[in-house]
């Protein structure tokens, strides 16, 4: 309705009312116009009508909802199933044209509106969680670990020699596979143990930059989040061995936005030496269907550059999913989340630590991990050689999901490569253990239910391994005192 509809709808309707229609109308107008002109995250959530009212003003620019479009082409917005096209919110046409996932469509004017918004408001949450020196960012339509691939593949254009990149070792299949899929060769780097925290060994590193050259690494590949006792890479520490070496530093901060103390690290390992891009997941830190991720960095024409590397166009998914949740909660309400995560990690801490010590285990002390902790389990492991595997299975049956049980000597292959003492980062961590995150959107029910649950769960186990024992014949206090000398 623009105005001189309004005008017309005062003969049919008292003028007064719709007067008062077009008051609060302007008041949604208000706060698109703000958004526009800012391209920053409103300090306050908007309404669903609001959201929804500006998601149908974008839709109306695309060609495919035309009133009068004659489409002849093989890609014409057309979508077989209402309830798809009403998903999408009718914006069909993606992000992105098939050499360039930023560039404007054409027949898509609300679509790369869409695009263009979503990365300026995430660009500017960027800022508002801790690194304020980023420059530029872009939503991918892929995961964390392909956007890592997508960073490894623009780099080779740049360093055409090199061919190794070092990486501290983090166990997950999908860092790792980053690389081997962009055609690299992964140097995995030994954590060193620190009282319980595996850190990373600053010595190893440039000791294998020497060793092969500083022309033949194509870049170094560190990590933020992680879980305990693993703890983030020393960022600064190496962004400075970055910049000493002149070598690439790519950052998989996959769940760090959500950490005021993984982005601190960002932002200082720029500020002292050199981070190229730094890749965060759209599910893990802003509570969205997996499938997006944003990369960002602190030279624009690099970014540019691997926003460019994506090959044809692009779902705008993700980049829809994460702008409706932004303009949801606003500004106010994502940082209420972050720093109610913060206060439920130590809340976490504290029935984790005192659970552990009623089963005559420990938490591990891991300070430099601000979202995950660990619990040993060397007593469970005592009582029973398949105990701890089981835990996760009792866990897992119960509804704990998220619990991840790390067994000794574990052993597994990943493209090729053997990973000695798998899940633990590490070929020898002394004991087993027991992880558990504070991570955005968890609530204190989450907490008390699986701390409660755990124990029942242990408390289980250890009777089933007292059983056994009896079972086998371990000799009792009672049938010592009778035993022949």
């Amino acid at each position: 309705m623009n105005n001189e509809n309004f005008t017309l709808s005062e003969k049919i309707v008292s003028p007064s009312y719709v007067r008062q229609g077009l008051q609060a109308r302007r008041g949604h107008e208000q706060r698109i116009r703000a958004l526009l002109e800012q391209g920053k995250c409103p300090e306050e959530g908007w309404s669903e009508s609001t959201i929804e009212l500006f998601l149908n003003e974008l839709a109306v620019l695309d060609s495919n909802n035309f009133l009068g479009n004659c489409g002849v082409g093989e890609r014409e917005g057309r979508v077989a199933s209402s309830l798809v096209a009403r998903r999408h919110y009718r914006l069909i046409h993606g992000i992105g044209r098939s050499g360039d996932i930023a560039a404007v469509q054409p027949k898509a004017a609300g679509s790369s509106l869409l695009n263009k918004i979503t990365n300026s408001v995430v660009l500017d949450v960027l800022k508002c969680a801790g690194v304020r020196s980023v420059s530029s960012c872009f939503v991918v339509p892929m995961a964390t670990g392909m956007s890592l691939t997508l960073c490894f593949l623009t780099l080779r254009h740049r360093r055409p020699a090199a061919r190794y990149i070092l990486w501290p070792r983090i166990d997950q299949k999908s860092c790792f596979k980053s690389m081997i899929t962009a055609g690299f060769e992964p140097v995995v780097i030994e954590n060193i143990i620190e009282g319980d925290e595996l850190r990373t060994d600053l010595e190893a590193v440039e000791k294998k930059i020497e060793e092969l050259g500083a022309e033949n690494v194509l870049c170094v590949h560190s990590t933020t989040s992680c879980f305990a006792p693993r703890v983030p890479d020393r960022l600064e520490e190496l962004a400075v061995m970055c910049a000493k070496y002149n070598i690439p530093h790519i950052v998989n901060n996959a769940y760090g936005v959500q950490s005021s103390k993984c982005m601190h690290l960002i932002q200082q390992g720029a500020r002292v030496g050199r981070i190229d891009a730094f890749v965060q997941s759209l599910d893990k830190n802003f509570m969205v269907p997996v499938g997006g991720a944003i990369i960002a960095g602190f030279d624009d024409e690099f970014i540019k550059e691997i926003s460019k590397m994506y090959p044809g166009r692009a779902s705008a998914s993700p980049s829809l999913d994460v702008l409706i949740t932004l303009l949801t909660l606003g500004a106010s309400g994502y940082k209420k989340l972050l720093s109610e995560r913060k206060e439920l990690y130590t809340h976490l801490a504290q029935e984790l630590k005192a659970l552990a010590e009623r089963h005559g285990e420990r938490l591990l002390h891991t300070p430099h991990n601000p979202i995950s902790l660990a619990m040993s389990l060397d007593g469970l492991q005592s009582s029973c050689d398949k105990a701890v595997t089981q835990l996760g299975s009792m866990l897992f049956t119960r509804q704990v999901s998220g619990a991840r049980v790390i067994p000794l000597g574990m052993k597994q292959t990943v493209s090729g490569h053997t990973f000695h003492g798998f899940m633990s980062h590490s070929d020898a961590y002394p004991c087993p253990y027991l992880n558990a995150a504070s991570a955005i959107g968890i609530t204190k029910n989450d907490v008390e239910l699986s701390i409660k649950r755990l124990d029942k769960c242990l408390k289980a186990l250890k009777k089933e391994g007292n059983i056994e024992k009896s079972e086998l014949g371990t000799p009792s206090e009672g049938s010592d005192e009778q035993t022949v000398p």
